[in-house]
C-alpha cells in the first residue's frame, strides 16, 4: 500500500481579483518537483455570495506554459480568452485551459448567478507542461458535467466521476498532453474504498468535504490534501462521513521549474521573454466588454 508522505492544508485565505476567496494549497514555488506535473491548487470557498449588481472576478491577465483546470461544485464562473475560447463553467463543469505559447483571460462569477447569490465553490489546478509543449497553440476545453462519465465504486461505498484519465476502464473526456489521472470521488459515511495508481507517479488527494482515514491510519480532513508516496500502486481511504475528494495523480515531469507570476518556463531567459511578448500585446488582446 501507498504510505503517506505528508499533509498539507492553509487556514488563511486571500482574496484573487475582488470575487474570489482563496486558500492556496501549495505553488509551483514549494512543492512543483514533489507534485509534479501539477503546479498549483487554489481553493475557494465554500462561501455565501449575496446577490449583487457589478462584476466580481479577476479582469484580464496573462499566462504561458501550463494549463488551468477550474472544477465548479457550486455557483458559476464566466470566462473569456484572447484564442477565442469562453463560456459559463456551472456546478460539475470543468474548464480545462490550455495557456501553453500565451494567452490573456479574464475569470468573473455568472451573470445568473451573481443576480441571485448563493453557495460558491471550486478549485484551480495548474498543470505544467513538458518544454516541447509550452508553445503549442493555445486551447479550451469546456467540458459539462453530463460529458464526465461516473463509475460506480466496489460494494455501493461512493462513485467516481473521471475527469482525465482511466479509472477502471471508465475514461475521462479532458485531452491532456502528459499521462494523469484527474478523479472527483464522492464516498458514502463509513465505506472503504481501495484504488490503484501507477507506482512512480505523484499522487495526492485534496478533501473537499467530509474527510478520511487512510490505510495507514492518518487521518485527513476538509481542507486537507494528503501527498502520498510514489512507491506501490494500491492505496485504500474510509469515510469518516459522506465525503467529497478530489485525486490528483500524474507522471512526473522531469525537467526544470522556474516560475514568475503567471509564467511558468524553464528557464529564466523564457521567463523574460513571456514578459516581453505580453507587454507587446503577441498574447493576443481581449476586447472591451459591449
Amino acid at each position: 500500500m501507498k504510505k503517506l508522505a505528508f499533509i498539507r492544508r492553509n487556514n488563511e485565505s486571500h482574496w484573487v481579483g475582488d470575487g474570489f476567496p482563496v486558500r492556496s494549497i501549495f505553488s509551483y514555488n514549494d512543492l512543483g518537483k514533489e507534485i509534479s506535473p501539477f503546479l498549483l491548487l487554489d481553493y475557494a470557498g465554500p462561501e455565501n455570495f449575496p446577490p449583487w449588481e457589478q462584476r466580481r472576478g479577476v479582469g484580464a491577465h496573462p499566462h504561458r506554459g501550463f494549463e488551468t483546470v477550474t472544477i465548479v461544485y457550486s455557483g458559476e464562473v464566466e470566462h473569456r480568452d484572447s484564442s477565442g475560447g469562453g463560456g459559463i463553467v456551472r456546478p460539475g463543469d470543468v474548464q480545462w485551459m490550455t495557456a501553453a505559447s500565451g494567452l490573456v483571460h479574464e475569470e468573473f462569477h455568472g451573470s445568473e448567478y451573481a443576480k441571485r447569490g448563493g453557495p460558491f465553490e471550486m478549485i484551480q489546478l495548474w498543470v505544467n507542461l513538458a518544454a516541447k509543449d509550452k508553445k503549442a497553440p493555445p486551447g479550451y476545453q469546456n467540458i459539462t458535467d453530463d460529458q464526465i462519465p461516473r463509475a460506480d465504486l466496489p460494494s455501493g461505498a461512493g462513485t467516481v466521476r473521471v475527469i482525465a484519465g482511466n479509472y477502471q476502464g471508465t475514461r475521462g473526456p479532458a485531452h491532456v498532453f502528459s499521462p494523469m489521472n484527474l478523479w472527483d470521488v464522492r464516498l458514502t459515511a463509513g465505506a472503504r474504498a481501495e484504488f490503484s495508481a501507477p507506482e512512480g507517479w505523484t499522487a495526492a488527494l485534496f478533501v473537499l468535504k467530509g474527510g478520511v482515514r487512510l490505510g495507514s491510519g492518518e487521518i485527513v480532513a476538509a481542507a486537507e490534501m494528503a501527498v502520498l508516496e510514489r512507491g506501490d500502486e494500491k492505496f485504500a481511504v474510509t469515510a469518516l462521513d459522506d465525503t467529497t475528494f478530489l485525486f490528483l495523480n500524474g507522471q512526473p515531469i522531469e525537467e526544470p521549474i522556474v516560475g514568475q507570476g503567471p509564467f511558468v518556463m524553464n528557464t529564466r531567459a523564457e521567463i523574460e521573454q513571456a514578459m516581453d511578448d505580453y507587454r507587446n500585446g503577441r498574447m493576443g488582446r481581449l476586447a472591451a466588454h459591449g
